[in-house]
Parts: structure tokens; C-alpha cells; sequence
């Protein structure tokens, strides 16, 4: 018998050395059309984690995916003399592919016909995020590859005439690709920036439908911006085979979908692909117009003409690059600077041929400023600022992160009820459209890209990192609400690569346009933190005494002016709060102040308001205050989030809170140059 039990464990030791001494075989996950190994952190754990250093091509065919046909999204599609522009939003066909079998859409060529040939369908609506227009927890939960398709008429003045076809998407999040009448037209990786395809070669006759097909994917790597993993659950005695999760450590809903307009627009073969303008508050604009020649075309030449907001002429240039001076300029101001904010010239941009025909027209909006900064703060028109904002998202009930423009005009309209001067694209560029609504109702922005808490700083990601933020220059560099650039949000800026990182990134997006400062929206502390030497302005995100100290609202005061005069003290730039807040239940009282309450919110924001006027009556060069958030949002589930974050001052559908009302009256006061609202609130506070 001992010999027995001896002889069993040596068989057990023996297999145990050959299972480990051979290659391991681990399941594999479509990411971003490619299909990976994973590894396990060590042997025994029951997640196995993506090791992107590690990652090993298998099974999908990369020829499938086609490279972007352009580096940008292009030019807004408008309607002009030479330009016309259709719509292809509405209710498209949708469908899945299987989670277990990310790859079927592409192997069974659902691209090549209507999708409802092939299977079930169900009706999504064009923009919206997919993932809560249905009961279907599935597909709100879905992790992979998701396909759309739609029907369009391309008009018989297009193709007669020879123009260009093309179809732009304003937003697909994570990434896409897009097909005409089964044929890859091009593929885009990032969302929240516009996809462009050139569609001409693959339209059909005017009196024939064409099949646009769009392929989404919402996986998350450490590759992507933002990033993400894919985690497996390797336990099978807990769960069933091959399940796996997408893991994300920013605090919002990862949405999916075709998330902005779609267009369907013609131009010239010869046209206008791109439009720079610089001004200055004397009335002087410096233009340069880009355009492409058909082939075979020459000698074309460029015209500007400058019209004031009622489309009165008030300046003209024949050149394609030069400066006009516009007399008794009215200056863009923003919102409570000025009785006229948002003020906006139109800048119609023509190309011509040889015998003076036009060839090719685009106007812009334009607003006339002066932005400047330095160790003594930033500068509208010679005159300082003072921000007043929030951090906003993109979110709401049903659509996610689907455009809305009734939500944009009610948001805006509660901006300016708020008396705010600013916002902050958090965590991602917004659309077009709104941005449009900012420059016209002089609303700044401080325009941000998605890398939101960055976990890694390798040379790969910071050249991905550097392309969205040309990218994101490229689209938005003429617009005057735009003062800033905002790099990341809450890095991982303690790790010693940090430092080369946001020096590489920084410099990169300087490259690109070097009129506004850069920034970024820092939580690592100012004495480990090695982000700020590469920006122009600090923004840092303080939660005093929610995140920390929790409870203990009597510290806020003294905190946050200890935290942010440390900062200034240190690198002798212009400093200011990105984020502070807390989340409210609405509806939950608690008196005295309690976490969640609206209360203990109102408490919240009454001690950094001293704060902030503490600091605003000191040496430090404070710039600005940004609560979080405008509106309660969607997050993913966890234990701390009660149906998403509650820390907006209204709720997800836009009622007020009481915090508002605070916001409101600080907000108007400071825009008046009166005193802070502490006197007016004296009713509200207690004494500690």
C-alpha cells in the first residue's frame, strides 16, 4: 500500500513537470479585428488578463480591414454653391455578432448583402448608443463586434456631373469599418472623432440602391485611447467556459454604436480639403486655404470673402494664403463678458478655375480673439479670465451617447442659467454640432481628448495618443471657444515614463497648433506628479473630503487652498480646480450633512467656494473653477455607483438640485464682479 501511494504521487509530481515543461494553450479574444492570445498572470489565478507585449495574431485576416483612407475626418458637410449634402440618419437594420464567435460577421461576409439576408435583425436608431434602446441585457452588456446597414440613393446630378461621393460619420466608438455594396471602403480606429470614407468608386447608378454596411467594435485594449483589458474568468467551476469580461477603470459608461450624424455629401473633383484661420483682437485675420486638383488640372486659384453675422460683405482677398484686416471688428467674447457673446463672421472660402468660374466653395465661422497666458494668467482680449464651469459627458436616458440636439439646447440653456462661462469635453472630443453651439453662444471649451486615466506610458501609445490629438486640432483649431488643449484626464502621472511621455505628446500637439496652452486634468499630487512640466496650465481634480477625509467637510477650506497654492509655488503657472463635488441622491435629506444627501453636496460646494475665494485673494495665480458634474451619468455597475454617478447638480434628465441654485448664484455673482454668494448662503451654513 505505501508502495502504491509513493508510486501515485511520483505519476502526479511527473505529470504536474510535463503539463507546466510544455507550451500552455490559452483562449484567444477579438480585439479591434485581430484575434490574441491571452496569458494568466501567474499559474492558479482565475483571471487571465490580455499581456499586450505578448500579444500573438492568429486567425483574422488583416487584408479585410482596410487602412483609413484619411488621416482626418475632413470638412463639416454643408451645403454650399458646389456641395450638397444628405442625411442617412434614421432606423437602420442591427444585429450582433456572437459573443463566443466575434468573428462570424466577417467569415460568413455579412457585408456582402442586406444583413436581414442572413439572419435576424432588429431596428437601431442612427445616431444612438445601442446598448439601452431595448430590454435586451445582452445587448446592453455586449463586448465585440456589432453591424449596421442601411440603404441610400445616390442623386443622378452627382454622377453626371462627376463629383465626389462620400460618407461621414461624426462618431463610431471604438472602432469601424465601413463598407459600400460589399466593398471595404475604409476602417477607423478611436471614437469621438469623424470617420471619412470616399465612396465614388463604389456607388452604383443613380437608379440603383447601394448597401451601406458599418462594422463596430467597442473593444478596449492597453493599445486604445481610452484604455481597457480583456479579462478572462478561467475557474470554470464558477464560471462557464470561455467567459470573459471588458475591464475599464474610467468612471462612465462605455457606450457603443454610431453615436453621431451620418452624411452622405458630394464635392468637386476639385475642391477645398482644408481651411486654417488665425486672428487677433485688432481686427486682423490670417487665412490659409488648402485644396486638392483633380488630375490634370491647373492653374487654379483661391478667393476669401469675409460676411459680419447679418451676411453683410465686410472684407474680400484674392490669394489662398494671406491676412485681411476687418474694420471696427466685433470681437468674440464669451458669455457675461460682453452683451454681445458669440459674436461670429462667416469666412467663404472659394476656388476658381483659369476663366474665373467657381469650382469649389465652404464657408466657416469665425470668431475674432486674442488668447494669451503666462505666469500671470490666461487673456481674452486683454482682458483676464476667470473660468466658471463644470465637467460635462455626453449622456443621457435611452440614447447614451447619441447626439440629441434638443439635449444640446437644453444643456446650453442651463449652462447660461447657471451663468457659466466654460466647460470641459470630459473625457473625450464632443461633436461638431455642439461645439458650433458654443462658439455661437460664447461658451468656452477646453477641448479634451479620451485618454482618461492612462495606466501605461510606452513609445506605441504615445504616438496613438499624438495622432487623436492631430486629429483633434485638425477638426476643432478654428474655433473661438476652444482656449485650451487638454491632453489627458486622471494619468497614472507618478510613473517615471510619464515624464518623456507628455513631453513627446505635448510637443507633438504644439506642432499642431501653438495658440492655445496646453493642459491636462491631473489627480496625482504636485510633488510626485510628472505631467505639469510639459503643460502651460495646471487643472487638477480634488475631491476633499469625499474621496478623502469623508465626512469632515470642515477640512475642504483649508485643503484645497494647502493643495492648489503648493502647486503654483512649485512651477509658477496658472493654477485651477478641474473637478470637485460629491454625490447626491436626489431627493435624500439629511440634516446635518450626510454623504449622499443633497445636504452634504450643498455643504460641499460652500466650502470650496471659500476656498476658491480664498485663493483668488492671495499670490497664487488662480484661473478657474470646473465642479463635477453638470448631470448625474451613466457609469458601469459596482457597488458604489447607485445607477451612476450622482454628483451632478441636475439630474440625468436635467431638473435642478439645490446645489444649482448655488452654483447659480455664485456663478452670476462673479460675473457681475459682486462679492461671492458666502453672505447669501449664510442661511444654509452651519457652524462645525
Amino acid at each position: 500500500m505505501k508502495l502504491f501511494i509513493v508510486i501515485f504521487f511520483c505519476l502526479v509530481y511527473q505529470l504536474k513537470y510535463l503539463c507546466n515543461s510544455v507550451e500552455a494553450s490559452f483562449p484567444s479574444v477579438l480585439i479591434n479585428g485581430v484575434e490574441h492570445e491571452t496569458f494568466p498572470i501567474s499559474r492558479g489565478d482565475e483571471t487571465r488578463i490580455l499581456r499586450e507585449d505578448a500579444r500573438i495574431p492568429k486567425t483574422r485576416r488583416n487584408k479585410e480591414l482596410p487602412p483609413a483612407q484619411y488621416t482626418w475626418g475632413g470638412l463639416y458637410p454643408r451645403d454650399t454653391a458646389t456641395r450638397e449634402v444628405k442625411s442617412l440618419d434614421g432606423i437602420w437594420n442591427f444585429r450582433l455578432s456572437p459573443k463566443d464567435d466575434p468573428d462570424k460577421g466577417f467569415r460568413e461576409e455579412w457585408y456582402s448583402a442586406p444583413l436581414a439576408s442572413s439572419g435576424d435583425v432588429i431596428a437601431m436608431a442612427v445616431p444612438s448608443s445601442y446598448n439601452d434602446v431595448t430590454q435586451d441585457k445582452d445587448l446592453r452588456d455586449h463586448v465585440g463586434w456589432a453591424w449596421y446597414d442601411t440603404f441610400f440613393m445616390t442623386p443622378r446630378r452627382w454622377l453626371e456631373d462627376g463629383e465626389r461621393v462620400l460618407v461621414r460619420l461624426g462618431s463610431v466608438h471604438y472602432s469601424c469599418v465601413v463598407y459600400v455594396n460589399g466593398v471595404a471602403i475604409t476602417a477607423h480606429e478611436g471614437g469621438h472623432l469623424p470617420v471619412l470614407a470616399d465612396v465614388t468608386l463604389a456607388v452604383k447608378p443613380a437608379d440603383q440602391a447601394n448597401l451601406l454596411t458599418v462594422a463596430v467594435n467597442n473593444v478596449l485594449t492597453n493599445e486604445t485611447i481610452p484604455q481597457g483589458e480583456i479579462q478572462y474568468k478561467t475557474d470554470e467551476t464558477m464560471y462557464p467556459p470561455g467567459y470573459f469580461i471588458q475591464y475599464y477603470d474610467f468612471d462612465f459608461f462605455n457606450y457603443a454604436g454610431i453615436h453621431r450624424p451620418v452624411l452622405l455629401y458630394s464635392t468637386p473633383q476639385s475642391y477645398i480639403d482644408d481651411i486654417t484661420v488665425v486672428t487677433d483682437a485688432t481686427g486682423v485675420l490670417n487665412f490659409t486655404i488648402d485644396y486638392v486638383a483633380a488630375a490634370g488640372v491647373t492653374d487654379l486659384s483661391c478667393s476669401v470673402d469675409v460676411f459680419d453675422a447679418n451676411m453683410s460683405s465686410v472684407a474680400h482677398a484674392d490669394a489662398c494664403q494671406g491676412t485681411i484686416t476687418i474694420s471696427n471688428p466685433q470681437l468674440w467674447w464669451p458669455y457675461l463678458m460682453d452683451p454681445k457673446p458669440g459674436y461670429l463672421y462667416t469666412l467663404r472660402a472659394s476656388i476658381k478655375a483659369a476663366d474665373g468660374s467657381l469650382v469649389d466653395q465652404y464657408p466657416i465661422r469665425v470668431g475674432l480673439r486674442a488668447l494669451s497666458w503666462g505666469a500671470t494668467g490666461i487673456s481674452l482680449n486683454g482682458k483676464p479670465l476667470y473660468i466658471r464651469g463644470c465637467g460635462k459627458h455626453e449622456d443621457s436616458d435611452i440614447r447614451g451617447k447619441g447626439f440629441d440636439p434638443a439635449l444640446v439646447v437644453k444643456d446650453f440653456s442651463l449652462l447660461k442659467w447657471l451663468g457659466a462661462n466654460a466647460f470641459r469635453t470630459s473625457h473625450y472630443p464632443y461633436a461638431e454640432e455642439i461645439m458650433d453651439q458654443a462658439d455661437a453662444e460664447g461658451i468656452m471649451v477646453i477641448d479634451e481628448s479620451p485618454a482618461v486615466n492612462l495606466r501605461t506610458f510606452d513609445e506605441t501609445l504615445a504616438s496613438r495618443h499624438s495622432e487623436v490629438m492631430r486629429e483633434l486640432v485638425r477638426r476643432d483649431k478654428n474655433r473661438p471657444a476652444v482656449i485650451s488643449w487638454s491632453l489627458a484626464n486622471e494619468p497614472r502621472s507618478y510613473q517615471a515614463a510619464a515624464t518623456s511621455y507628455f513631453a513627446n505628446v505635448s510637443a507633438s500637439t504644439r506642432a499642431a497648433d501653438g495658440t492655445r496652452p496646453l493642459t491636462a486634468a491631473i489627480n496625482a499630487q504636485y510633488d510626485v506628479d510628472l505631467a505639469a512640466p510639459s503643460l502651460d496650465v495646471i487643472w487638477v481634480n480634488r475631491y476633499y473630503s469625499w474621496y478623502s477625509d469623508t465626512g469632515h467637510l470642515e477640512l475642504v477650506q483649508q485643503q484645497v487652498v494647502t493643495d492648489l497654492t503648493r502647486w503654483y509655488n512649485k512651477y509658477n503657472k496658472p493654477v485651477g480646480v478641474s473637478e470637485y463635488g460629491a454625490d447626491a441622491v436626489p431627493g435624500l435629506h439629511m440634516d446635518p450633512a450626510y454623504t449622499w444627501s443633497e445636504e452634504y453636496q450643498m455643504q460641499l460646494f460652500l466650502g470650496n467656494f471659500a476656498a476658491f475665494d480664498e485663493l483668488r485673494g492671495s499670490s497664487v495665480v488662480f484661473m478657474g473653477e470646473m465642479f463635477w458634474n453638470f448631470a448625474d451619468f451613466m457609469t458601469q455597475q459596482g457597488t458604489g455607483r447607485a445607477g451612476g454617478n450622482k454628483k451632478g447638480v441636475f439630474t440625468r434628465s436635467r431638473q435642478p438640485k439645490p446645489t444649482s441654485f448655488l452654483v447659480r448664484d455664485r456663478y452670476l455673482n462673479l460675473a457681475s464682479g459682486k462679492q461671492s454668494p458666502q453672505e447669501s448662503c449664510r442661511w444654509f451654513k452651519s457652524t462645525p
